[in-house]
């Protein structure tokens, strides 16, 4: 009876190890791990895009945005966008009338400031 009790214990001792982990995502920019251009694009002083410099960044893999006149290298959240491919519609382009619509919530705007490189250079 011991012994499986003490099997017990020790399965969901290790579910617990292997499981947990991926369930848990860290906050946005509060990783001290964090590398995926977010921290890099924080410490950055601010830079200047051509519209053309940033319709190049088109892709899924490659993703940046214009709102208000700022840009945003929003590639390492395209997989998470609750709206599915929606954010792609205007990758490499203005997406300002898109990113203030009824469906996003108000804490996106709290969020998008992670992920901005630089401004529009008119």
């Amino acid at each position: 009876m011991e012994i499986v009790s003490l099997t017990l214990i020790i399965g969901i001792l290790l579910a617990l190890f292997i499981f947990i982990p991926r369930f848990h995502k860290p906050s946005v920019g509060k990783s001290p791990d964090l590398d995926d251009g977010r921290r890099k694009a924080a410490s950055k002083v601010s830079q200047k895009y051509s519209k053309a410099e940033v319709s190049l960044h088109n892709k899924r893999t490659d993703c940046w945005i214009i709102i208000k006149d700022k840009v945003y290298d929003v590639t390492s959240y395209v997989e998470e966008h609750p709206g599915g491919d929606a954010i792609l519609v205007h990758a490499g382009d203005d997406s300002t009338e898109g990113f203030f619509g009824p469906q996003h919530a108000t804490r996106v705007f709290d969020m998008i400031e992670d992920f901005y490189i630089g401004d529009l250079d008119h």
